[in-house]
């Protein structure tokens, strides 16, 4: 790995006396290129999309708060975790930080671990999706990758006049289209009070799969996880993103656009645990954790929590 060695200073917490009572500050270890395969953290501390969406600022600083939530959990992994540092955007440059991230995800994955990706703005699932098909590209075969975004938002905006957080689907269905490869997208918590028809029109006619936050309720849990595990099915590998706008604002208030109704943390975790168990989990990340709007570090938990779920390995 070419990245420089990453600050570990956010790993901190408590030690217990008992035997087998380890914490994640314990464990987590600065990456390495002789490390073996594992789960890494990789930081993408920037919000220039949210900027150029008009969105509230302050989700740069979202890798390091989600680290230090997660510090002092408990650990219950068996293979390792790795924190693999971060990629800035600090000049504004969002394209090159998106390359950037894409080249990061790239090494990670050649490298055999998987990524779980920090932000951050949305706009770095364009990042993370720009690494895992250039490990997947294939000049026999396109790739059936597919993308399964728990969201209050398509994020299908028009880049025509630059990448924002709103555009990053978009981005990747125009990637898609110019190298002939099937998209594959599925959209699960869409608010239609915050999608325009126009969004809804250009999911229709990119074939999304999507079911909007008023679907998700407890009684609907097992068809909804039939449908996910029908689309892994005709897919080779998932790229999992988590918008923690898709949540209630009372569960995640540090966000950039609060959402009014959203989906709640209880209903969305067996669903991820699903698409964890499913064998074709490749690629995670959450986004748009805002902490200088965060009350009581709610978010940065909630986030904390999503990563020490997807992290579990039996």
């Amino acid at each position: 790995m070419h990245a420089e060695r990453p600050d570990m200073a956010a790993w901190r917490g408590r030690v217990d006396p008992e035997a087998d009572a380890l914490r994640w500050h314990q464990c987590i270890q600065p990456l390495a290129a002789s490390s073996p395969p594992g789960v890494a953290l990789l930081g993408f501390a920037c919000d220039e999309g949210v900027r150029r969406n008009h969105g509230r600022v302050g989700a740069a600083a979202g890798p390091q708060a989600i680290r230090r939530a997660l510090a002092s959990l408990a650990w219950h992994r068996r293979g390792p975790a790795y924190d693999a540092g971060d990629v800035a955007c600090a000049d504004g440059d969002l394209d090159a930080a998106q390359r950037q991230l894409g080249a990061r995800v790239a090494e990670l994955l050649a490298a055999g671990h998987r990524p779980i990706v920090l932000g951050g703005g949305h706009e770095l699932a364009y990042g993370s999706w720009l690494g895992l098909a250039a490990h997947l590209h294939d000049a026999r075969q396109p790739p059936r990758l597919g993308i399964v975004n728990f969201d209050a938002h398509f994020d299908l905006r028009d880049p025509a006049g630059g990448a924002t957080s709103g555009t990053p689907f978009a981005q990747i269905a125009a990637q898609c289209d110019a190298r002939g490869w099937p998209l594959r997208y599925a959209c699960l918590g869409v608010s239609r009070a915050s999608n325009t028809r126009a969004l809804f029109r250009r999911a229709a006619e990119l074939g999304v799969l999507v079911r909007e936050d008023r679907e998700i309720r407890e009684s609907s849990l097992a068809a909804l996880g039939a449908e996910l595990d029908a689309f892994v099915a005709g897919c080779d590998a998932i790229q999992l993103s988590i918008d923690l706008d898709g949540l209630p604002a009372w569960e995640v208030p540090g966000v950039s656009a609060p959402a009014a109704r959203g989906v709640a943390l209880a209903l969305l975790e067996p669903l991820l645990e699903r698409l964890r168990d499913s064998g074709k989990l490749r690629l995670a990340e959450l986004a748009e954790l805002n902490p200088a709007h965060d009350i009581d570090q709610r978010s940065a938990r909630v986030a904390a929590r999503l990563v020490h779920l997807l992290s579990l390995d039996g």
